[in-house]
């Protein structure tokens, strides 16, 4: 059962993956059950009895569906027997330590980054057996809102990309294909997944610009420390030991665009 897999990005993409892989799936979505009422998640996995439930769906500015809707899930699952992925975010940390291992303890400065920490620890709390899947920015099918940015910057929008920002962008179909892995894998606790290339905003906007034909002098750095946007700065996500156990191969931005 994949969250999120009926209109979701990257859920749609889990959802073509695990059939390709020659799997039974089951995408839902708000339609089947709102995530923050405990007794409509219940119902709708007892109905549906999966074998792995891959959890995708989230709603940035909403803790009830992002924090308390992965524990709904994460209970419904448990009681089912069923295995529990959850795709989490690198926003749980703050920035200052730049490079994160997962045994890094969560330190979030934001809302959202507080709901995905907590979504964590009452995934693991409930499902000892559940995995943690911390990934970055998401894209590479050119559907993206960070595709899409760069297309309008580049059309002439104003608005820049931040020079002192740092991630490790992973392609759509190569986390896709990992959490469908992952759902028949025995690993448990957390699990690093992403690109195996940290770059810049702007750099990764560059990259896009590229690979799409689009001004790339259209583009204007800035940065993040200047505006005061709240928010990690540099957050750059270890994933050797995912590169260990999957046989999934996450590419890096400078490979996959």
């Amino acid at each position: 059962m994949v969250t999120g897999g009926r209109h979701g990005y990257l859920g749609g993409h889990v959802v073509d993956a695990a059939r390709a892989a020659g799997h039974d799936v089951v995408p839902v979505g708000t339609a089947d059950a709102d995530v923050r009422d405990a007794a409509a998640v219940d119902a709708l996995v007892a109905r549906v009895r999966p074998d792995a439930v891959v959890h995708t769906a989230y709603v940035q500015a909403d803790w009830h569906v992002t924090a308390t809707g992965s524990a709904h899930l994460a209970v419904a699952a448990a009681r089912q027997g069923a295995r529990m992925v959850l795709v989490s975010s690198d926003a749980v940390f703050s920035g200052a330590d730049g490079v994160y291992a997962e045994s890094a303890p969560p330190d979030p400065i934001t809302a959202y980054g507080a709901a995905k920490a907590a979504a964590e620890t009452t995934v693991l709390a409930v499902c000892p057996d559940a995995v943690v899947a911390r990934t970055s920015l998401v894209l590479g099918d050119g559907r993206s809102k960070h595709e899409g940015l760069v297309h309008r910057l580049a059309g002439g929008e104003e608005g820049a990309l931040f020079e002192d920002e740092m991630r490790c962008p992973v392609h759509v179909g190569d986390l896709a294909a990992a959490l469908v892995e992952l759902a028949a894998h025995d690993v448990a606790g957390v699990l690093h997944v992403a690109g195996a290339d940290a770059t810049s905003r702007l750099e990764l906007g560059r990259l896009i610009a590229r690979r799409d034909g689009l001004d790339v002098q259209a583009l204007r750095g800035g940065s993040r420390a200047a505006t005061g946007v709240p928010g990690p700065i540099d957050v750059r996500l270890d994933s050797s030991l995912a590169a260990e156990v999957l046989r999934t191969r996450l590419r890096g931005a400078r490979e996959f665009l």
